[in-house]
């Protein structure tokens, strides 16, 4: 990407990217918070949760006046109902129970049952980056890394064997940032890749980012300072926005659509700890949540074959999910150095910082976004094995999140054949329609949470065309994914 797209280092994206508010609403609605003192924080809480409700209150309207009818309701309206509701779910949560954990102190805390051992006011801080063959943007991103403001940070990249001129990119970096960069003479993959520059990390937190990222200067510092003030965070995911939003429609709608998969779905995670995907864009551990299980994650295998893709899931889950198979998987991996030092299982919390900013690059094309979302889906697939096999024991808010939006993503598909293929063979068109506009009615609804998030913001029409496209195209990728899950390669174009 030409890097006149690309804001400088150092430097914030321009207001769509950063303005936002804590409470959806209205102008009104916002003065009315304004008036509850910081000194109330119960009233405070109580009052956001009204006004969401408020703001939710037609979608319950028409959910009310179908559900008296449910038991006479063919199966494609009682799915239609079914996310409708979860959506009201979902948007209800997010909005009324989530708190950035690096604003203050969460209201919802273990109990004095749990415990966790606390980090360093100031811990050391390693931040890793994995790179192959990104010539083109691998600058912009390590000059963002390195103008971060969080203090203790050691910068470590490693160059997947590039063959396009990254190395040498690297190499003046090197010299002229004080970064430590590893070249490998061969291609060993994303997950291999990092696992080696974490052997060089001997600090209390690693970070991760993407080499098509560009970080906001106080990204990993509020990361970092969530994990100090909850010493129960063993994991925190940052805000990803689209950074090349001038590349045409696309990239808008996926702009769009990534402010809602982290302002909406990762926020109701949030809320119970329980955020199954620290996103790659920014991605922050303590070291004693995930350490013990880098080689599990490197050395992955899926129906008997080595999984390549770089999952940032599966990574998530060994930090969710080791209480109940920690154990078991240092035991297979015992020889490994990772696991001579051994920390203890814990039920550690995983959080989203909605104030540490981070922009990607996002396929601007129909060919690259597809192959973008095939690994996706394969990850997710791969990952429903392990965190499916446990999230049920993190509580019923986590797993409700969860296994609701597997069975949305399974059923995607089944839906989206019914209606397209077969309601219109069997002279069913009206069903054909009824669809369509229950998949624009769940757009807007979600195209109206993000206006109200950033007041003035256009962009919010594209997230009914976002759902449109998503239910008439990529609905499909799910089955063919499945089908060539053993498939895998290196791969991060977003061109």
């Amino acid at each position: 990407m030409n890097a006149l797209h690309r804001p400088q280092a150092g430097t914030r994206a321009s207001a769509p990217h950063t303005a936002h508010d804590t409470v959806p609403g209205p102008r009104g609605m916002r003065a009315l918070k304004q008036r509850v003192t910081p000194a109330d924080p119960a009233l405070r809480h109580g009052v956001r949760r009204l006004l969401v409700l408020l703001c939710l209150m037609p979608l319950l309207v028409v959910l009310a006046h179908h559900a008296v009818r449910l038991p006479r309701l063919n199966l494609p309206v009682c799915y239609g109902l079914v996310v409708l509701a979860g959506t009201i779910a979902l948007l209800y949560v997010a909005y009324s129970r989530y708190e950035d954990p690096a604003e203050g102190e969460l209201r919802v805390r273990p109990g004095p049952d749990e415990t966790f051992p606390p980090l360093p006011a100031d811990p050391r801080v390693s931040f890793l980056l994995a790179v192959k063959d990104e010539v083109d943007g691998i600058e912009a991103c390590v000059r963002s890394m390195a103008a971060s403001d969080c203090p203790g940070v050691r910068i470590i990249v490693v160059d997947d064997h590039s063959q396009d001129g990254t190395g040498d990119v690297l190499r003046r970096l090197r010299d002229e940032l004080g970064i430590t960069v590893i070249h490998l003479d061969s291609n060993v993959g994303k997950k291999h890749a990092l696992v080696r520059a974490c052997e060089l990390a001997d600090t209390e937190i690693i970070a991760f980012t993407d080499s098509d990222c560009v970080l906001a200067p106080d990204a990993l510092r509020r990361c970092v300072r969530a994990l100090v003030t909850h010493p129960e965070l063993g994991a925190v995911s940052g805000h990803c926005r689209a950074l090349n939003t001038d590349a045409g429609f696309l990239a808008r709608a996926q702009d769009v659509w990534y402010e809602g998969q982290f302002r909406v779905a990762k926020a109701a995670e949030a809320s119970f700890g329980s955020v199954s995907c620290v996103s790659g864009p920014l991605a922050v551990f303590r070291r004693d949540a995930v350490y013990n299980y880098l080689p599990a994650w490197a050395d992955d295998r899926f129906m008997g074959a080595p999984f390549r893709f770089a999952t940032d899931r599966q990574l998530t889950g060994y930090v969710l999910g080791q209480a109940w198979r920690g154990a078991a998987l240092k035991r297979r991996y015992a020889g490994s150095p990772f696991v001579e030092e051994d920390f203890a299982e814990r039920r550690w919390r995983v959080g989203y910082v909605r104030s540490a900013r981070v922009w990607t690059d996002v396929p601007a094309r129909l060919g690259p976004l597809l192959r973008q979302q095939v690994r996706w889906k394969k990850s997710f697939i791969r990952n429903l094995f392990f965190t499916g096999s446990f999230m049920w024991r993190r509580g019923p808010g986590p797993a409700a999140l969860y296994y609701g939006h597997v069975l949305w993503v399974l059923a995607a598909p089944v839906m989206a054949f019914r209606h397209l293929f077969w309601a219109p063979v069997h002279g069913a068109l009206f069903l054909t329609l009824l669809y369509f506009c229950g998949v624009i009615l769940k757009g807007c609804v979600w195209g109206l949470a993000y206006r109200i998030d950033h007041p003035g913001d256009t962009h919010w029409r594209y997230r009914p065309l976002m759902s449109l496209f998503s239910s008439v195209l990529l609905a499909w990728l799910l089955p063919y994914s499945l089908l060539t899950v053993r498939r895998g390669v290196w791969s991060r174009g977003a061109a």
